[in-house]
């Protein structure tokens, strides 16, 4: 148990502040992804520091292909969610608020991305956003070592809570736009222009930003929506944020067949011709997973996998034609 930050206190209620829900909790009272209680007047959070999965992973798994390419993060995740996502993938932690993993200080998880040889930390695997208070902690001893520290989210913060995180040295996000607005509030239970809003605020902010569609049938995989959120990229923020479609499989609650080949290969074209310069595919073996120049077509970073074989970037250019290159680069 841990007092959380970011509440205020109007009358007997407490609300926070940390979630686009913003919860209005009674004493006694738990927050929709109960994690959170009120108290006696007082905000705490029930997963501060409990960690479920703990991995050295490379970058790229992330997936962040614009920063700092090649490198390993220590990637930690807590428990519960404040989406309601029916085809959750990472269901069997995502939908439990009842923390069975083992605790770590700030300090104990930036030592073991050191001992682990990992340039980074990210929190994923559940929705960070419920970390917050950990994270605050976690992200300035991490930046003291040298450490960058990203964010896999599916947006869904306040933009408070992304401003706090940006000052204590959040550098990098992934956020998972999950489809048009309507279907998000739908089956995902908050307002889908929230995330657009964080992916807004994070390019202000100076944040590196990448984008992950899960593309599911029958959910968000027609033309209309995955056009829609291309053309969003290019209109509202830049055409140089990398997208990454990925292949969705049956879990929880959703048995819609397993995204085929051909629709990932479809939404990479309609990215493409919505003037992305950089469109991926994940979850597949030998997708479009190589970095591209848009300006000459040069090979910048081959992968095979979430291996990176070559990179070829000089001062954060093309090395034939000098197009800059969107990301975050080593030295």
């Amino acid at each position: 148990m841990h007092e959380a930050l970011l509440a205020t206190k109007e009358g007997g209620v407490v609300r926070c502040g940390v979630c686009a829900r913003r919860c209005e909790l009674v004493d006694g009272g738990w927050g929709w992804c109960r994690t959170r209680q009120n108290r006696g007047g007082q905000l705490y959070t029930m997963t501060y520091g409990m960690v479920s999965s703990l991995a050295a992973d490379p970058i790229e798994k992330k997936p962040l292909f614009h920063f700092h390419p090649g490198t390993s993060v220590f990637t930690a995740g807590s428990w519960s969610c404040n989406f309601q996502c029916p085809w959750c993938q990472n269901w069997s932690i995502s939908k439990s608020a009842r923390p069975e993993g083992f605790f770590l200080e700030p300090e104990e998880l930036v030592q073991g991305a050191l001992s682990h040889g990992c340039r980074g930390i990210a929190f994923s695997y559940n929705e960070p956003t419920l970390s917050f208070e950990w994270a605050m902690d976690v992200l300035p001893l991490a930046r003291a070592e040298g450490l960058y520290a990203a964010f896999v989210t599916n947006g869904a913060m306040t933009g408070e809570a992304l401003d706090e995180l940006a000052r204590a040295g959040l550098q990098a996000l992934n956020v998972d736009i999950k489809g048009d607005p309507a279907t998000v509030l739908e089956l995902c239970g908050v307002d889908g222009e929230v995330p657009w809003a964080t992916c807004r605020r994070s390019l202000d902010l100076g944040l590196h930003l990448e984008i992950t569609t899960l593309t599911i049938p029958g959910v968000n995989d027609s033309d209309a929506v995955l056009s829609e959120i291309a053309r969003r990229m290019v209109r509202e923020l830049r055409p140089s944020v990398p997208w990454h479609v990925s292949a969705y499989r049956p879990e929880y609650r959703f048995e819609a067949p397993p995204t085929s080949r051909a629709t990932l290969e479809h939404a990479w074209r309609l990215g493409k011709d919505a003037g992305l310069e950089y469109v991926y595919q994940g979850n597949v073996q030998q997708g479009r997973e190589n970095t591209v120049c848009p300006g000459c077509g040069t090979l910048i970073i081959q992968r095979d996998g979430y291996h990176v074989t070559a990179i070829r970037v000089e001062n954060g250019c093309c090395p034939r034609c000098g197009y800059r290159i969107e990301g975050v680069w080593q030295g």
